[in-house]
């Protein structure tokens, strides 16, 4: 499944944009990418988060921020109370944004290190998210002026959580401009349930096999099988979570699997399980 790309709007009086999004049913499994860094707050919901080849339990008052093209989506299994809705509020901010914002104030550039994480994924601790909460919350009905100052306050606060643990590693600098390597993961993450060739991409980034290796594992600290293997047990999972019904092989087949031994081996080798205890634990746990 190709993840959508979202166009994130910006105000005509504003550098970075924010979403109050409240929804009385689920949030939806919606698998997207964008090239802003994505700081989500979820709040009254449980259910599964997905980010690139990573699929995790999430609970309330669950905040994360998300690296620029990043494949993502939450899915949601209930409301811890019933009668308020799911909240997620989303904050967006370019690279551009960020990298202006350390270069042209000597005082934010402890933001360095996070950003620089987060180019893959973190998810920060639940004592840091829970002092985060109210000034998040808070942002809703600011101004825009009010709004930045707290913002910049906001990502002080999170640069300091020594807890804070990576979901996603961070991909190597520079990966956004290489534009061998981008056009390259642009084709894997629109067509990895199909059968691709590391001779295929190496051709696309217009390099030799080898060097090819090398550059992928540079900036993505994988292999290409090895990245593709990981997008291909990310969709497996929420598959396995969604249709309860569908059979294993026919879930293999949908994420580019022929041969099912070798699916059951790479998710057991990921997710510490087979497919059919994965969907059970998933099942029971948010009965």
């Amino acid at each position: 499944m190709k993840p959508s790309f979202e166009q994130i709007p910006t105000a005509a009086n504003a550098s970075w944009s924010m979403l109050d999004r409240r929804l009385p049913e689920a949030i939806p499994f919606e698998w997207h990418h964008h090239p802003e860094y994505e700081l989500t707050l979820t709040l009254n919901s449980r259910g599964q988060r997905y980010v690139s080849g990573d699929v995790r339990a999430y609970d309330d008052v669950d905040l994360v921020l998300i690296g620029p093209n990043v494949p993502h989506s939450w899915s949601s299994q209930q409301r811890l109370d019933p009668g308020q809705p799911h909240v997620a509020l989303v904050i967006w901010f370019s690279e551009a944004w960020a990298t202006s914002l350390t270069g042209l104030f000597p005082e934010m550039a402890g933001l360095r290190p996070l950003l620089a994480a987060a180019r893959g994924a973190l998810q920060f601790s639940a004592e840091a998210a829970r002092q985060a909460r109210p000034a998040i919350e808070a942002m809703v009905a600011e101004d825009q002026p009010t709004r930045l100052v707290s913002l910049l306050g906001l990502l002080t606060h999170l640069s300091r959580d020594a807890c804070a643990e990576m979901i996603l590693p961070a991909v190597g600098e520079g990966v956004i401009e290489d534009i061998r390597l981008q056009r390259v993961l642009e084709h894997i993450h629109g067509h990895y349930c199909q059968a691709l060739t590391v001779a295929e991409l190496a051709r696309m980034a217009c390099v030799s096999v080898s060097a090819f290796h090398r550059m992928f594992r540079r900036h993505t600290r994988a292999t290409p099988l090895e990245y593709i293997a990981r997008l291909r047990i990310g969709r497996a999972c929420a598959l396995l979570v969604q249709g309860s019904q569908v059979p294993v092989t026919q879930v293999a087949e949908a994420v580019g699997y022929a041969s099912l031994a070798l699916f059951n081996r790479q998710f057991k080798a990921r997710q510490g399980m087979t497919p059919s205890a994965f969907r059970q634990v998933h099942r029971v746990r948010f009965q």
